[in-house]
């Protein structure tokens, strides 16, 4: 009788913890013969042959004797990798985050209960916030359940790094906070902040142990918008969070040294669950062009969001929506996880409160002032203008491909996330007539703490496909042989990074352990194709001629066409 009631309970969400394997550490021949392949694309024959040279002579040498250590670090650590990732990729970063390191996009209630509509938008931040609030509360009751990889279960603790969680700048590295508890740890914090024309609000989303309803936001969320609309425009301290991150450590100290209040401020936002950002642009898209809508929520107004907060919600006046989010603290499926569940519940519900109106007595939202000098109102000032000046260069949009979606891939058999990798390849090959280097993230997430390796998409099958796909005297069998070659390694590539066993993070701590032991640089990492192959651009500068974002969709989409075509003619 036991067991089976055990059997019955739900799972919880973090109940898999501690069962997970550790991650994994490839072998070295294996490391650098995936290496080899990914840089071959890339080498004249000459510059090859050297590159081989140079990996015999690392996995004979030093890179065997890096190898070890790594194996030893990995026998005492569940993830060898966390903490290097974390630091590497993130928090010693001193770009700017907002536009290098963050992510974001629109949200998707335009294309059913909430296209963009005047008169809207406080009632439907007002609903979105309270399904968000919702979603947290599952993860901090362990109600939300379990992801999984077919039986396998995934690595949860991204989820607790969703709410309550903000990285805060340090002059040479910076840090993550994370104010989380789930319901057996203890308290929680549940405040909101609420950002409006430069000037920041809070107050707390549960009153008397129940999340306050929709009506109830919405009074909040009124009383900010009012007292903005009535009063001059805040200092606008939030775009200090878009500096390059030396310069913004500097200027949180110097904020904090002259007035305490403001570490009290600072601390109130760092620990909120998260950031509602009201602003008043109206950046009208369809379900078939959504590039106004992502372009706001990747370069809009840096005064009205926390560029550190784990989850900046951003409620635009006509009713859209969209999000802004620091990388660092967890991956994008995470942020999808979370959209999916707020979609859902806005599709299931009209887009409508059905519950009751009424409004219990609570505190009114607390406005946060801080107190500034004339230090503060320049660094402001020079913020402001460095975040202008790279916005101006950045180069977004977002189309919708409506010709066919994955059900059409799926029927000829093929992996749709392949698919679309390798019509970006094919695209760029036919825009540059030469092979593009980029990358793909697999989730190691069915390990310890797991969060990504990189699959490399730019495979020697994947160029002689596009080389056949460009030559006019190649018939479709050839071209579907080629194609069906660079989907066969792309998938066996994919599948085993997300086993662990990529080449890229593996070479990284290799790289680590020798920085960390003070080691002259391996002459595997200063080789040029090292360089060529690990260095890449992945984000459209207007700047750069070689990355225009909208011929490349054009060639995209013409791509995704001929692939189709393709399989149906050949009956692949």
């Amino acid at each position: 009788m036991a067991n089976h009631l055990s059997e019955s309970l739900p799972e919880r969400t973090f109940q898999y913890q501690n069962s997970l394997p550790p991650l994994p550490v490839p072998s070295l021949e294996s490391s650098l013969s995936k290496y080899l392949d990914a840089v071959r694309p890339f080498a004249s024959e000459k510059e090859f042959k050297a590159t081989e040279d140079i990996v015999r002579k690392f996995q004979e040498s030093v890179g065997q004797e890096l190898h070890q250590k790594l194996l030893q670090k990995a026998k005492t650590e569940r993830n060898w990798l966390e903490k290097w990732w974390f630091d590497t990729a993130y928090l010693e970063v001193r770009i700017p985050s907002q536009l290098n390191v963050n992510f974001g996009g629109p949200a998707p209630y335009l294309e059913h209960c909430w296209p963009p509509t005047e008169g809207t938008y406080m009632e439907r931040a007002s609903i979105s916030s309270w399904h968000t609030l919702q979603y947290w509360n599952l993860i901090r009751t362990e109600r939300l359940a379990p992801q999984k990889a077919g039986k396998t279960a995934l690595d949860m603790d991204q989820f607790r790094m969703l709410f309550c969680t903000c990285k805060v700048p340090g002059v040479k590295k910076d840090t993550i906070r994370n104010y989380f508890k789930t319901e057996s740890e203890g308290p929680c914090p549940s405040h909101l902040v609420v950002m409006c024309r430069g000037r920041i609000f809070t107050f707390d989303a549960v009153c008397n142990g129940e999340i306050l309803t929709p009506p109830e936001l919405l009074r909040q969320l009124s009383y900010v918008k009012e007292c903005c609309d009535t009063e001059p425009e805040g200092d606008g301290v939030a775009v200090l969070t878009s500096e390059e991150r030396t310069r913004w450590a500097k200027a949180r100290e110097h904020l904090i040294s002259i007035d305490p209040h403001n570490n009290t401020i600072l601390e109130t936002i760092q620990s909120s669950l998260f950031v509602i950002s009201l602003d008043e642009t109206k950046p009208y898209s369809t379900p078939e062009n959504y590039t106004n809508m992502t372009a706001q929520t990747l370069k809009g107004d840096p005064t009205i969001r926390w560029g550190d907060k784990s989850y900046n919600s951003l409620v635009f006046s006509d009713g859209t929506l969209g999000s802004n989010c620091d990388h660092a603290p967890y991956d994008g499926m995470v942020l999808v996880s979370l959209c999916w569940y707020v979609d859902q519940q806005v599709k299931a519900t009209q887009g409508k409160w059905k519950g009751s109106d009424a409004v219990r007595a609570m505190p009114l939202p607390e406005e946060l002032v801080f107190t500034v000098d004339e230090k503060v109102c320049r660094d402001i000032r020079d913020a402001k203008q460095q975040y202008l000046e790279s916005t101006q260069n950045l180069q977004v949009i977002c189309y919708a491909f409506t010709a066919f979606g994955k059900a059409a891939i799926k029927q000829k058999k093929l992996h749709s996330d392949t698919f679309v990798q390798l019509a970006m390849q094919l695209a760029y090959y036919k825009m540059n007539k030469k092979p593009g280097s980029c990358y793909e993230t697999a989730t190691t997430r069915k390990f310890y703490h797991g969060r990504t390796e990189t699959m490399r998409p730019c495979t020697q099958e994947a160029v002689s496909w596009c080389k056949a796909m460009m030559d006019p005297t190649c018939t479709d069998n050839v071209r579907r042989k080629a194609m069906q070659q660079a989907f066969s390694k792309h998938n066996k590539l994919m599948a085993e990074a997300q086993e662990g066993q990529g080449f890229d993070r593996h070479l990284l701590g290799l790289y680590l352990i020798s920085k960390e032991e003070g080691r002259p640089t391996p002459e595997l990492y200063m080789d040029p194709l090292y360089a060529k192959r690990i260095v890449i651009s992945i984000t459209a500068w207007k700047s750069c001629h070689e990355t225009d974002a909208a011929s490349l969709f054009n060639q995209f989409s013409s791509s995704l066409h001929e692939m189709l075509h393709l399989a149906t003619v050949s009956q692949l």
